[in-house]
Order: structure tokens, then C-alpha cells, then sequence
């Protein structure tokens, strides 16, 4: 499961759908509706969030917000409780956690889409601190977050 800090205009079309289709499992596992991935690191910033459903609900939102950029068809009536209505308090992201996930999505473009990282390629080789993030985040000084696993790479 990867859940990126990265804003959603720097993932390729594959790596778009991954996540909404991650985020949407992420959602369930919050809500109490699977108990598979409960421990699931990637899931540790959205439980500590005092509204972890609404969290969840405004990182999908974002995802969802791309895809329409794009012309994509997610069906928003699978994020069950939409920010529409109370935004909920931004989760800080650190820089170093920024900085290893644009490395990582990187290397992924580089195999699997190297003419999206072409496109890209100004945005996508951004220092620190002006890489985009989602909307959900906001960047803070720091290293690599506790949660990530950096020994072990996650498919997007």
C-alpha cells in the first residue's frame, strides 16, 4: 500500500488509479470494515489524525479531484464522508518523507512510464521544499516519518 504525500498530479495514470484503489482500501480498514491491513504503516498518520474518517475521506477527495482534472471517471460516492462539509486539520508531512518519495516515484516512472516522467521532469526533480503535496498535507522540517519502511518499496 502506498498512500503519497506527493500531490496527485505527479503520479502517472497507473500510479493515479493504485492509489485511489489503496486509499479506498484504506478507507474500509478505518472505518472497521476489513480486517486485513489494520497495522499497515502507511495507515499510522491517518489514525493519529483527531478525524481519521474525514482524513481519509479528504485525501480520496483529492485523488478523485485529479482524476476529474484528467477526464477519469472515479466515482466519488465511494468516499463515504466527503469533506464537502468540514475540512478537516491538515497532517504534516516531513520534508524528508517528501524527499524519499519523490525518489521512489522516480524510479517507478523511470520503468514504467518514462514519457510521463518526461513530461514531467521539472517538477518531478524539485528540491525538498518545492515539491507539490496533496492537499491534505503540509510540509514541516524533518527526516525520513517514523512509519515509513524504507528497506521495503511498496507498489504504488
Amino acid at each position: 500500500m502506498r498512500l503519497w504525500s506527493l500531490h496527485p498530479s505527479l503520479l502517472d495514470r497507473q500510479g493515479l488509479v493504485a492509489c485511489w484503489r489503496e486509499a479506498l482500501l484504506a478507507q474500509a480498514v478505518l472505518l472497521g470494515r476489513t480486517r486485513g491491513y489494520t497495522a499497515h504503516p502507511q495507515l499510522e498518520r491517518f489514525k493519529s489524525h483527531p478525524q481519521p474518517e474525514l482524513a481519509i475521506g479528504a485525501y480520496l477527495a483529492g485523488l478523485h479531484a485529479e482524476a476529474v482534472d484528467r477526464g477519469y471517471r472515479f466515482d466519488a460516492t465511494r468516499i463515504v464522508h466527503s469533506p464537502a462539509d468540514t475540512d478537516p486539520a491538515v497532517i504534516p508531512v516531513t520534508f524528508g518523507q517528501l524527499g524519499f518519495e519523490l525518489s521512489h516515484l522516480r524510479a517507478k516512472l523511470f520503468q514504467r512510464s518514462p514519457e510521463f516522467l518526461a513530461e514531467r521532469a521539472e517538477i518531478l526533480e524539485a528540491t525538498e521544499q518545492l515539491i507539490p503535496v496533496h492537499p491534505l498535507f503540509v510540509p514541516v522540517a524533518g527526516t525520513i516519518e517514523s512509519w515509513e519502511r524504507p528497506g521495503t518499496r511498496t507498489s504504488p
